[in-house]
């Protein structure tokens, strides 16, 4: 095979830029970790990137703020924007492109007909449909018009962000410009919803990884979001569920309570209904998000978040439990030494994990290294 008939793979591409064999392998690592993958699949993550050619992908901006983008580019991993951006041949993005008006229309086209049935269409923005959509246009056409070509070639479709995926604040009420999701529109393509204002940029990352790795989209939850990523609540792996628990709570947000790192419920947390990765996952290499801030969960990751009343307004119908009618109670029953002690291990533990969630990482990449040298034997 000469060289013009060797495949494009991401590996090819690792090797042009000078990157090491090592580094490779730490993407890969890091990869297989954040799609879910166990140490025996890991190689699988490995001979994908090694033999698979690299999936166009196409990224159209329509009414957003670009903080999905600007959530992307700043992945923890400082490899993923360059496997994403520089490897995975996006060919078409308006915002971080060098190229710009004919030339970046031109080779998008070019692009859409050369991988007809194999790109990927990633959108960040929603869609207004009132007056013909001329709220959001772009070279003269409308965002709408513009969705419906660059859909119709496309193997799968990627929402980022509440916009895309729900409307976000473009159809909060009253909603002037007619502003809808991507699904109120494309009906015939699969898609996969990744939710958030922003979403976090490593399981932005993940999506596009799973789809290299098994030719499929990962396995989602009733609302097209994938189940890895948002089938359990910010509740669940909240640092503060302890204090929950304890029925220890801030009730301002600048008292002793919330000085003390206590429970944010009372000051209108949604994270009893809210379905996302935070707690797990995190921004700026894992270390925080808004509850560790001092901030409640506002559940943006929901679907009309910007709909479902102040973001300071305490729930009172959490809908798979009586949070509510219980709350109060717990921490007038639960007193003393006892609930101190529940309260101090809940923390540890939390702590505890996110250790050994770093000390697993290395080890992935030892692991992939030992992989690797099985695949090359």
């Amino acid at each position: 095979m000469n060289e013009s008939e060797k495949k494009n793979t991401y590996y090819e591409e690792f090797r042009r830029a000078g990157i090491s064999r090592r580094d490779f392998l730490k993407f890969a690592s890091f990869a297989a970790a954040t799609i879910g993958l166990e140490y025996s699949a890991m190689g699988k993550v490995i001979e994908a990137l090694e033999t698979k050619e690299r999936i166009p992908v196409i990224w159209e901006h329509f009414q957003e703020c670009t903080g999905c983008s600007e959530s992307f580019i700043r992945s923890a991993h400082p490899l993923v924007a360059d496997i994403l951006f520089d490897y995975i041949s996006l060919d078409y993005t308006d915002t971080l492109m060098a190229a710009s008006g004919f030339k970046a229309e031109e080779a998008k086209h070019e692009s859409m007909k050369k991988h007809h049935g194999k790109y990927i269409l990633v959108v960040e923005g929603a869609i207004p449909t009132k007056d013909g959509g001329v709220y959001c246009a772009i070279a003269g056409r409308t965002a709408l018009d513009i969705l419906k070509e660059s859909a119709e070639g496309a193997a799968a479709i990627i929402t980022y962000g509440s916009c895309s995926s729900y409307g976000g604040i473009q159809a909060a009420s009253p909603n002037p410009t007619g502003s809808v999701p991507v699904r109120d529109i494309i009906k015939d393509k699969p898609i996969v919803q990744v939710p958030g204002c922003p979403p976090i940029g490593e399981v932005m990352t993940a999506v596009v990884v799973h789809y290299i790795t098994f030719g499929r989209l990962p396995q989602l939850d009733s609302d097209g979001r994938p189940k890895e990523f948002y089938g359990k609540r910010v509740h669940d792996s909240c640092y503060r569920r302890p204090y929950f628990d304890a029925g220890l709570y801030a009730e301002t947000f600048d008292d002793a309570n919330a000085k003390k790192g206590y429970c944010l419920y009372k000051l209108g947390c949604r994270g009893p209904v809210t379905y996302n990765a935070c707690g797990t996952v995190g921004w700026n290499g894992g270390v925080g998000f808004p509850i560790k801030s001092g901030n409640p969960c506002i559940g943006c990751s929901e679907s009309g978040f910007w709909d479902n009343g102040p973001f300071v307004e305490r729930l009172t119908n959490v809908s798979g439990g009586e949070i509510e009618s219980t709350a109060d109670k717990i921490g007038k029953i639960l007193l003393g030494a006892t609930v101190g002690a529940a309260v101090v291990h809940g923390v540890a533990a939390n702590i505890v994990k996110k250790k050994e969630l770093r000390e697993g990482l290395n080890r992935g990449i030892e692991n992939a290294e030992k992989i690797d040298h099985k695949l090359n034997d």
